[in-house]
């Protein structure tokens, strides 16, 4: 069988499984995003507020907020709530800081029955690792532009 059948094959089998595909709810889709989303973002100003009130300084507030908002995730998922969060919520739940937690935690209980450190602990680099390297890569090339900005403006 030659290539443009095999490519006529599938092109007819994926016309198919989408007519047969259900309609996906776009738009419930969006709205619960927005609420889950929403909601977390809502928690995290109300802390911010709370803490801002008690006159700790805005940088401080934020790392605060970052890692309650961290916190907040890794205990949901380990008991299980994040995960139901996430199917009712989608990209709502998996886009703020918690949702990275989530990914990081969920990685580790996948592996927990291989022991502390070579199933939980190496497990959540496998997620974290990733992160961390484009993360301070680029906040590296952030702060060079930044830095030839600076220089150029001067």
């Amino acid at each position: 069988m030659g290539e443009s059948m095999k490519t006529k094959q599938q092109q007819a089998y994926q016309q198919l499984a989408n007519q047969s595909a259900p309609p996906r709810p776009v738009v419930r889709n969006v709205v619960c995003a927005f609420i889950v989303g929403g909601s977390i973002c809502l928690i995290g100003q109300l802390f911010w507020s709370f803490l801002m009130s008690r006159g700790i300084s805005p940088k401080q507030t934020a790392a605060m907020v970052s890692g309650f908002i961290a916190l907040l995730g890794a205990v949901l998922t380990a008991i299980g709530v994040y995960d139901e969060l996430g199917r009712f919520g989608g990209m709502g739940a998996a886009l703020p800081v918690s949702g990275f937690a989530n990914s990081i935690v969920s990685a580790a209980l996948e592996f927990k029955r291989e022991g502390m450190i070579l199933g939980m602990a190496s497990k959540m680099f496998v997620i974290a690792g990733p992160v961390i390297v484009y993360g301070l890569a680029t906040a590296f090339i952030v702060s060079l532009i930044q830095y030839a900005i600076g220089a150029v403006v001067k």
